[in-house]
């Protein structure tokens, strides 16, 4: 598997992975019965579809699971701030920026 197609396929897992635990949350808000049904069934075939993405490569999931963790920290900030209006704490910056080193130095190292 070529780097980019790797990048690629942690990029769409994360952005599963973030997006059903999102939808997740607005379902738990949901006041009525069906929108709030409908959101976790969708939720459940996110979910399920991350599981699937992530796993179906035959990769060292452990080397690669650096680059992944930047990848859902970022996207989980871009909806917290932009679907839950939830902007982010200078902590939470901060420790991003952690998560970012981190994951150059994994990917880097590989």
């Amino acid at each position: 598997m070529t780097p980019p197609t790797a990048i690629f396929i942690l990029f769409l897992a994360a952005l599963l992975e973030a997006g059903g635990d999102a939808i997740v949350r607005l379902g738990l808000r949901s006041g009525a019965l069906w929108p709030r049904a409908a959101l976790f069934l969708l939720a459940a075939i996110l979910l399920f579809a991350y599981g699937w993405t992530v796993n179906r490569p035959p990769w060292d999931f452990g080397k690669l699971l650096g680059l992944y963790i930047v990848f859902f920290f970022v996207i989980a900030q871009l909806i917290s701030w932009l679907v839950f209006k939830q902007t982010p704490s200078l902590a939470v910056l901060a420790g991003g920026a952690l998560i970012l080193a981190g994951g150059a130095v994994i990917a880097l190292a590989h």
